[in-house]
């Protein structure tokens, strides 16, 4: 009895025990980790938001866990096609140090293999994407801190392909990628580009070098990088010692092209049109501002030089520009795109097919303000603040010496704050604001000032002589597209006071040798008599340009004028007449006309209507000059006596 009853308890003990176990065997013996897929699949779609699937699962246990995925792939959002995924890797296989993760919960990833996976880049024309992801946030009370990113090490990809179809950027392109592994060196990424961006060819290749642990400082990662979007070429070479945050980069960028209007997709950011460039500098991360730095720029666009350094941040609603420039010497031409210019000339050295066929076009133009509208959503694109410096301008016949404006672009509102262009002692100044209008169009507020400005080094850079100050102030407001249609619709006003001075040095010099000597013959005026002085206001009114007062006094001559210009047809309709001091042959007291366009205008004694009404404003009688805008001008030109005397022996003689 008692051996039955301790038969009983063992075999009780033994079912108790050797069951469990039995079943513990058994379910590792038939145990699949395939069975943890549905888990694994729940998990990673709840993260990524995206659909995932899994064929296979295996995982292979000890110190350094293996994790083999086959089959994985990583669906699109709603919205884009289902039968081509974000991602379909055939194999992944993750290298996991377990020993790190019970030490300390670090997640280190001692090596990552991908074999040929294939990704799918799609975004559509509104902007939408499919590989733009939303990480849920930390758990709550949980600081982001308290989860450090992975460590990552060796990155072995095998015949991996990634197609990118980007319909905002006009892209579609293949990049294939692999990791080298030559004999007796550490493996190295490779990858190749080719396909099309902004309309364009772009082929281009990377070189990574050494990929051992892509998180050692004490192991500098190497770049190498070859691009060429269309004729645009862009090189990179350098090292980076943490390539995944793009840390501790010592790299040299360079950019060579015709025009840096191509650089816009593939910068992000908004330039105008160029002459041919080259730029080179030093590129890296500024962690604390989230800002890519272009340093130590040094390089030519057309016959300037540029020197400085950029800064871009992106994120936010618009990625932001700040940049700090300098030229020693800038041909003003190249930067006639900020105005919507052709910045080349047929014979600039380097320019492309369609830049020379453009600057032609221009030049044969019977108009002469640029007609380009002015892209709105591009001043949008992203926020600029810019400041730039020209020690020296130089060009054909151009008469200032220096540059300096402070430029800024917020959410499309353009602020010039302010341009000012050196001549001798003075200069002209410019505050401007160009404000974006619902109808595409943009709003231009300016105020104008002439401080002091030497006619005599006015006169230098067209290889003559002169002497004098010239002063002004003037506004406009206008709403168009372009600097034409800005100006051919817009309202403001205009007054300049020269003091002394040579009468050639500022008819025949500023207005063209032949055109100024055309005009001094029909005034009946010696090339070299004196100014006494001169005043001129006109008043713009939807474009069309009033001369209103125009009082030269000389040494021997009293000169008047009246008319008007249309800036949107570009056409000239004014007449001068001259009154002799005394008696004088070459006097002709007929007035004269001056009509025609701008590009090509034409001198001749003034017939019909326009006599009638030079005849009816004749002399200084019926003249009003702005006599309250004296004291202004004053400050900009010195002493007015004399000038000041002339308007008010007009003003008796129109009483």
């Amino acid at each position: 009895m008692a051996q039955r009853r301790a038969w009983s308890r063992k075999a009780k003990w033994g079912l108790g025990l050797g069951l469990p176990l039995a079943a513990l065997l058994l379910l590792v013996l038939l145990f699949r980790w395939d069975w943890l897929i549905p888990i694994a699949e729940a998990q990673a779609s709840a993260a990524l938001g995206r659909p995932v699937t899994i064929q296979h699962l295996h995982v292979g246990l000890g110190r350094t866990t293996i994790v083999t995925l086959e089959g994985l792939t990583i669906g699109n959002p709603p919205g884009f096609e289902a039968d081509r995924p974000l991602a379909a890797v055939p194999r992944l296989r993750v290298a996991l140090d377990a020993m790190a993760f019970l030490r300390d919960r670090s997640v280190v990833i001692p090596s990552v293999a991908l074999e040929r996976p294939d990704v799918a880049l799609r975004a559509q024309e509104d902007g939408k994407n499919n590989y733009s992801f939303s990480f849920p946030a930390a758990a709550e009370g949980e600081p982001a801190a308290s989860r450090p990113p992975p460590q990552i090490g060796a990155l072995i990809l095998r015949d991996a392909r990634v197609h990118a179809l980007l319909a905002g950027l006009k892209a579609d392109f293949t990049v294939t990628l692999a990791t080298e592994e030559p004999e007796g060196e550490p493996p190295r990424l490779l990858a190749r580009a080719e396909g099309t961006y902004a309309a364009q060819p772009i082929t281009g290749e990377l070189r990574g070098g050494a990929i051992l642990n892509l998180r050692d400082p004490s192991q500098p990662w190497p770049v190498e990088l070859r691009l060429a979007n269309g004729p645009t070429r862009v090189a990179l070479q350098g090292t980076l010692q943490d390539p995944l945050a793009f840390g501790g980069a010592n790299l040299r960028l360079e950019f060579v092209g015709p025009d840096m209007a191509r650089l816009t997709p593939l910068l992000g950011l908004p330039l105008p049109p160029t002459p041919p460039f080259r730029v080179t500098g030093k590129l890296d991360y500024a962690h604390d501002e989230g800002a890519f730095r272009f340093t130590e720029v040094a390089g030519r666009m057309g016959n300037s030089d540029l020197n400085g350094a950029f800064a871009v941040t992106p994120g936010g609603a618009r990625p932001v520009l700040a940049a700090d420039l300098t030229s020693r010497s800038v041909d003003l031409e190249d930067l006639g795109g900020f105005i919507g210019a052709e910045p080349v000339r047929p014979d600039t050295p380097g320019a492309t097919r369609e830049q020379r066929r453009e600057a032609a076009r221009q030049e044969a133009s019977p108009r002469l303000l640029p007609d380009t509208p002015v892209s709105v959503p591009r001043l949008r694109f992203a926020d600029v603040h810019l400041r730039y410096r020209a020690a020296q301008i130089k060009g054909r016949g151009m008469p200032f010496d220096s540059m300096e404006t402070r430029l800024d672009i917020e959410d499309g509102v353009i602020r010039l704050r302010p341009l000012r262009f050196g001549i001798g002692q003075g200069g002209i100044g410019t505050t401007a604001t160009l404000t974006p209008q619902e109808n595409g169009a943009l709003r231009a507020q300016a105020e104008i000032e002439l401080r002091r400005v030497d006619i005599s080094r006015l006169m230098r850079a067209a290889g003559a002589g002169g002497a004098g100050s010239l002063g002004g102030v003037g506004r406009i407001d206008a709403t168009g597209r372009s600097l034409a249609e800005l100006l051919g619709r817009g309202d403001g006003a205009l007054t300049v006071v020269t003091v002394g001075g040579n009468l050639s040095s500022l008819l025949v010099d500023l207005s063209g040798l032949q055109f100024g000597n055309a005009l001094l013959s029909a005034l009946g005026i010696p090339a070299r008599t004196e100014i006494q002085c001169l005043i001129g206001d006109f008043g713009l009114r939807r474009g069309q340009l009033q001369l209103r007062t125009l009082m030269l006094d000389t040494d021997s001559y009293l000169v008047s004028g009246g008319g008007d210009a249309s800036l949107s047809r570009e056409t000239l309709d004014i007449w001068m007449k001259t009154e002799s001091k005394r008696f004088s042959i070459g006097s002709l007291p007929t007035p004269i006309g001056i009509t025609g366009r701008f590009k090509e205008p034409s001198i001749r004694p003034a017939v019909g209507e326009l006599a009638a009404r030079a005849g009816a404003a004749a002399g200084l009688g019926v003249l009003f000059p702005p006599l309250a805008l004296l004291p202004t001008i004053q400050l900009g030109v010195g002493e007015n006596n004399r000038c000041e005397a002339l308007t008010e022996a007009g003003r008796r003689r129109g009483r």
